[in-house]
């Protein structure tokens, strides 16, 4: 197989391009190296899979269309696992016409490269739990309707969704989408909450806790999200859209205990109010995924979390160490 996938130095993307060289795929990784968070930490997170013949790396802009469009003409791949964007909740109000163009347009050229590919590669495409608005009435289902979103980032998801169907419609294209619950694992994005909490925790310093701690996140390790990827790969044809998530959110103020808990440290609370963009709840309804992919999320949060932060100490080791 043949995969192309973009956001490949990232942290989902990477540990996608490490499962296809497992599995035996020829990969090309595309990223931009954007300045969101630091290039090394992106650097590393390919540096072993780079090391394959069966993959390289393209840096490229996704809204570039001459440059997808040479790309995937050149490599004609079999998939495209389209993972890129401009992340992050808060930095979206900030900036939502930088969101727009980066995800929305960003995702339009792929579609329209694989589109004109033939034969027509499988696209498989991260979409977000964001999309499904601030919520108390969990689980959520693929068929909830998903018409009020509360923040840019979780506008451009949904906007990718339609524009997912749109390509289907008119071209045949075969198309997955995947809402992602909070992935979280090695090489968490930086920026994200378990990251950040486990370094404020490790250095003594105070965690922001947004609210009175009850939000509740379903948190979702990074290996059965890929293994949920991996089977979208598999069975990639007509139109499909699969929430991949665990099923068992937990509380902010929980998830704070149990980081300090791994790292053998207490936690020093900061109560802060709560942030404009942010839901109270995310919880995924699995069952589609579970009955047409055979997705079963196995990681709990105690264990993946302790396997986070065995990952962060030997992260924190090497960096201190030189780079």
């Amino acid at each position: 197989m043949r995969a192309i996938v973009t956001g490949g130095a990232g942290f989902i993307g990477s540990h996608v391009v490490d499962r296809l060289l497992a599995d035996g795929a020829d990969v090309v990784a595309v990223d931009n190296f954007d300045p969101f968070y630091d290039r090394f930490v992106k650097e590393s997170n390919l540096r072993e899979a780079l090391r394959s013949p069966r993959c390289r790396l393209a840096v490229l802009d996704i809204r570039g269309a001459a440059g997808v469009d040479a790309l995937v003409g050149e490599f004609r791949p079999d998939v495209i696992i389209h993972l890129a964007a401009r992340a992050g909740v808060r930095p979206s109000i900030e900036d939502p016409g930088l969101y727009a163009d980066v995800n929305v347009t960003g995702t339009v050229r792929w579609l329209e490269a694989a589109s004109r590919c033939e034969p027509r590669p499988r696209f498989v495409y991260a979409s977000s739990s964001s999309v499904y608005g601030d919520r108390q009435d969990a689980p959520f289902r693929e068929t909830d309707p998903v018409d009020l979103p509360i923040s840019p980032y979780a506008a451009t998801k949904k906007a990718c969704e339609l524009l997912a169907f749109t390509f289907h419609h008119l071209h045949g294209l075969p198309v997955t989408g995947l809402r992602f619950f909070t992935a979280y694992g090695p090489r968490n994005r930086p920026d994200l909450a378990i990251a950040r909490f486990t370094r404020m925790i490790d250095r003594g310093e105070p965690v922001p806790m947004y609210g009175d701690g009850t939000s509740r996140r379903d948190y979702t390790f990074v290996a059965d999200i890929v293994d949920g990827i991996m089977r979208a790969v598999e069975r990639c044809d007509g139109l499909h859209l699969y929430n991949l998530g665990n099923s068992q959110p937990v509380e902010l103020r929980q998830l704070i205990n149990e980081i300090a808990a791994a790292l053998g440290k207490p936690a020093i609370i900061r109560r802060l109010p709560e942030q404009p963009g942010d839901v109270r709840l995310t919880c995924a309804d699995i069952g589609r995924a579970s009955a047409e992919l055979g997705y079963s999320p196995r990681t709990s949060l105690r264990e993946g979390l302790s396997r986070y932060v065995t990952w962060y100490r030997a992260a924190v080791h090497s960096t201190t160490s030189g780079r």
